[in-house]
This record gives C-alpha cells, structure tokens and sequence, in this order.
C-alpha cells in the first residue's frame, strides 16, 4: 500500500432558509409560542428528505413567524413561518468518516450516526476486492494480504455522487397487529467510494503510518 495525504474528515452540515406553513396542535397551546413552532419544525423535518435540499437533521434557527390563525373546523392554529435547517449533502470530492453498517454482494452500506443512506458499490471499491459470503464482508487482496472491511469499523469514503430516487405514492402493507411490514425505500441517498490510498477502514493506513515511523527512527549509532 502506498501512502498518501489524508484529509480531514470533517462534517460540517449545510444550511437551507424553508419558508412554509406550520401548523400548531391543540396539545402544544401550552408551550411558549416560539418553543411551539420550533418544536412542530423539528416534527415536520426532522430526518426527512428534501427534493434538492438535502437530508434534513434538525431546525438550525427560527428567522420569523406570522401570528397564529386558527383553522376552520380543524381546531389547528396556521403559522407562516420562515426557518433555517441543517442539512446533510456532501460535495463530491469531500472525505467523510463513518462506520460500516452492513455488506452485501452488492457493495457497503456505511452509517453516520444521523443516516445509513450511504452506499458504496462493490465497483468503487479497491481493485482485487470479493466478498466473503460466509462471512458477509468484503476482502481486499492487498500483495497477498486480506483485509477485510468489517462491520462496525471506521472508515474514511468519497462522495462521488448523490441519488435521487422517483418515489411513487404507496399503501403501507400492515399485519394483524397493524405494524408496518412494508416500508417504502430512500428517496435519496449518497453514493461514496473506497478505493483510493487513505480511504477505506483507518486502521489499515494508521498501522502503515506506524511502522513507517518505526523504520525512520531505527538509526545506528557510531562508535567512538
């Protein structure tokens, strides 16, 4: 393996100004009338996907609000309310750390702890890469060596790109205990890649850097 630059993975989340229309429940009179709308904001948005925005993780800050009307026979008080969220969508380039949530045949599913909408393809993975069926991970054969990219292990993945997916209107297939058997699937999710030196799980580069050390500090002394 050769060695390279490792970025710093940092995550900073984007933010996305939303003007819409909030609507307060009866339950949530009680609250001071700001708290109120914050709190339906975070409701509404909250580790949903936006068309073009993005993965919403929570309400950033409430930039202002109309007063409250109170609909006709609904009992719900209307609020024009104008926000700012944070938003998950990476740049294509950027270097993200994550963990491996799961493999399959078809590539690695990474987890950020806010979204397990990652997915890196088995074709952006190293060169002499195959998965383990018995084991259900995916080996790198590096000169030789197996290294397995084990679930659970931190990982450092490029964005190449990001996914939308067309979702159709569906009806939820429920059992007799009317809990949801059938969810419908993302409608976004980010595509990554592991396939460059200093990509891939971290311990594999930190030991490398490790001996690389221990080599440059092995020095004879001379005698006098």
């Amino acid at each position: 393996m050769s060695k390279a630059f490792a970025p710093t993975p940092t995550l900073t989340p984007a933010q996305s100004t939303i003007q819409d229309l909030i609507q307060l429940k009866p339950q949530d009179f009680g609250k001071p009338s700001a708290q109120a709308i914050k709190d339906a904001i975070n409701d509404k948005y909250s580790d949903k996907v936006v068309p073009g925005v993005g993965l919403c993780i929570a309400l950033w800050d409430l930039l202002s609000a109309t007063e409250g009307l109170i609909g006709h026979g609904t009992g719900l008080v209307n609020i024009n309310a104008e926000f700012r969220l944070a938003v998950f969508r990476p740049f294509r380039g950027e270097i993200i750390y994550g963990r491996i949530k799961s493999s399959n045949p078809e590539g690695i599913v990474i987890d950020l702890d806010f979204t397990s909408e990652i997915f890196v393809p088995y074709q952006n993975l190293f060169e002499n890469s195959s998965f383990n069926q018995a084991e259900n991970v995916w080996v790198w054969n590096s000169d030789g060596t197996e290294l397995f990219l084990d679930k659970g292990e931190p990982v450092l993945f490029r964005v190449e790109q990001e996914e939308w997916i067309d979702q159709r209107p569906t009806i939820e297939q429920r059992n007799e205990n009317n809990e949801i058997v059938d969810e419908r699937g993302t409608a976004w999710r980010v595509i990554g890649s592991m396939n460059q030196a200093g990509l891939g799980p971290t311990l594999w580069w930190g030991e490398q850097e490790e001996e690389e050390e221990g080599e440059d500090g092995d020095v004879e002394m001379e005698e006098e």
